[in-house]
């Protein structure tokens, strides 16, 4: 009959501990010499030393092969979506609606295109920005002739929005039944909208429901033309000051001023029958001015 094992005392474990830590008796430290503990350390000193290396060798190589000033693959960014302002966004939907006798309502949205057309003031693109850029021909540049190793880029003004600037109306006529929205189409890297030099993109805004409800669209600049001078864009870092080009359309509600609007940006290279992706090269929107 196997014999119970001897149950050891808290004191005999503590002493078995503090000789596994320090043992006189073999001149170990937890089990080794000194001598073995200095080839282990060396040894772990070495071997991270080298990881470390070889890590920084090919973080180097990686950053030394990439372009900074654009992304070496984006064959995903085919086509630019188009967003529209006051970015009224609901989970599923735009719903852009207003009250015309409540100023805090209509206050709200004009506000949103004051804080959005900000960078677009007059003077601040006039003192940053190229101003003898060529209209209706794309800007090309090569070679980085602006200040610290920059490209040009050319304004675009807030007061080229006309009656939809906020300059000559700052509420948008969100204080009435001509409200104004802003389209803009996303950047992509060296994107060029059309394969000719005298095809500008423009947007052209169509009614979905609600046809007996809108009266006239106008378009600001003429013809809601996205000029070819912004094109292309060159990225942050080589383009800092750039800003992209806008369109503002009116809309003259009537009847039940209310109407379901799709606004595209339309040119060669730039597709909207996307599926799954809503918002490439046009954007769906509901425009309602309540009483």
């Amino acid at each position: 009959m196997a014999t119970l094992k001897e149950k050891r005392t808290c004191g005999q474990r503590c002493e078995d501990f503090g000789r596994f830590v320090w043992n006189s008796d073999n001149g170990t430290f937890m089990g080794r010499t000194p001598e073995k503990w200095v080839y282990i350390s060396l040894y772990y000193v070495a071997f991270y030393v080298v990881m470390t290396a070889l890590f920084s060798l090919a973080i180097y190589v990686l950053m030394y092969t990439l372009n900074p000033y654009a992304p070496d693959y984006q064959d995903r960014l085919k086509s630019p979506g188009v967003m529209v302002w006051p970015d009224t966004y609901g989970e599923e939907v735009i719903e852009i609606t207003y009250n015309t006798s409540n100023k805090a309502s209509w206050m709200k949205m004009s506000n949103i295109l004051h804080n959005f057309l900000g960078p677009y003031n007059d003077t601040k693109q006039s003192e940053c920005n190229y101003y003898n850029c060529t209209k209706g021909k794309y800007f090309i540049q090569k070679t980085f002739s602006a200040p610290h190793h920059t490209k040009w880029a050319c304004p675009f003004k807030q007061s080229m929005l006309g009656p939809c600037s906020g300059l000559e109306d700052p509420t948008f006529g969100y204080n009435c039944t001509m409200p104004c929205v802003v389209i803009k189409m996303n950047r992509i890297i060296d994107f060029l909208p059309s394969n000719r030099t005298n095809l500008p993109p423009y947007v052209n805004c169509t009614i979905l429901e609600g046809h007996d409800n809108v009266a006239k669209i106008e378009y600001f600049p003429d013809n809601g033309i996205m000029d070819l001078s912004y094109f292309p864009y060159y990225g942050i870092l080589a383009q800092p000051t750039y800003v992209n080009p806008l369109v503002a359309v009116r809309f003259s509600l009537v009847g039940e001023r209310q109407a379901k609007i799709q606004c595209r940006v339309v040119s060669e290279k730039i597709s909207y029958e996307n599926f799954h992706d809503p918002y490439e090269g046009k954007v769906i929107f509901y425009l309602k001015a309540l009483k």
